[in-house]
């Protein structure tokens, strides 16, 4: 139970977190995008750390707070109630940088979490990273944070961390697996993928283009699948993890 300094609320009152705390979750949680509205932005796994950031807002049962959880530096809102009843004080998480050596060490753990992910009833799932249903920056995110790698929340975040690779439809040759692979239009990426080999690259997809989950795609342009010629269509480039997130803020 959260308890403001001082207050005079009744033990089981809705008290407000005070500014700079830092909580630690003991169940998972849906977080939003915005102070009100659906807006699923991310879902918080059980044992996560998280500061918040500004006090709440809104009224009753809609009052959400603003925090950025630690582990990977990223900003949401949560509702206040549901932290309320989730949440106990807390440090900062114990996040060692790990290198890429430490990391290449981890490659196959990833894949083999995507694969069992893969394997699962799922759906595309807009702001899903706690499984079954992903979407496509949450699939990668929960794979290498299934072997303690955090990487940023989302796929444009996710692309400005990685060291760049170059790879066009039908040249594949400086991609190894666990990179990862960028799409989306010239202005900013939208979707990323999980590098498997030989071009190939798994990815959770929504139903708009022509799937609706966890599927694999293939960069070959003899590759006539219509989800696998859309993305090619917008594919950006891809890039390769070197670090571990460190938990720091992340730009806009």
């Amino acid at each position: 139970m959260m308890a403001r300094l001082g207050s005079t609320e009744p033990a089981d009152a809705l008290a407000s977190p005070a500014v700079g705390s830092r909580w630690r979750l003991r169940t998972p949680l849906d977080a939003y995008s915005r102070p009100r509205g659906p807006g699923l932005a991310t879902q918080v796994a059980a044992n996560r750390h998280l500061q918040v950031l500004d006090p709440p807002v809104g009224s009753g049962a809609a009052r959400r707070v603003r925090v950025r959880l630690l582990e990977d530096g990223y900003p949401c809102w949560l509702t206040l109630e549901a932290l309320e009843a989730a949440a106990e004080p807390a440090g900062r998480p114990s996040l060692p940088r790990l290198d890429r050596a430490a990391i290449e060490s981890r490659l196959a753990a990833v894949l083999s979490f995507a694969e069992r992910a893969e394997a699962c009833p799922n759906h595309y799932l807009w702001g899903g990273s706690l499984g079954p249903d992903y979407d496509c920056s949450g699939l990668v995110q929960a794979a290498f944070a299934a072997t303690s790698i955090w990487l940023p929340r989302d796929a444009y975040l996710q692309e400005r961390f990685c060291r760049p690779v170059a790879v066009r439809p039908g040249d594949t040759s400086l991609l190894r697996p666990g990179d990862l692979i960028f799409f989306g239009p010239p202005r900013r990426c939208t979707h990323v993928g999980l590098h498997l080999g030989n071009g190939r690259y798994l990815h959770s997809s929504g139903r708009d283009h022509g799937r609706n989950g966890i599927g694999r795609d293939d960069l070959n342009p003899r590759n006539s699948d219509p989800v696998a010629v859309h993305y090619r269509r917008e594919l950006r480039g891809a890039g390769r993890v070197m670090h571990s997130h460190d938990g720091s803020p992340l730009p806009g």
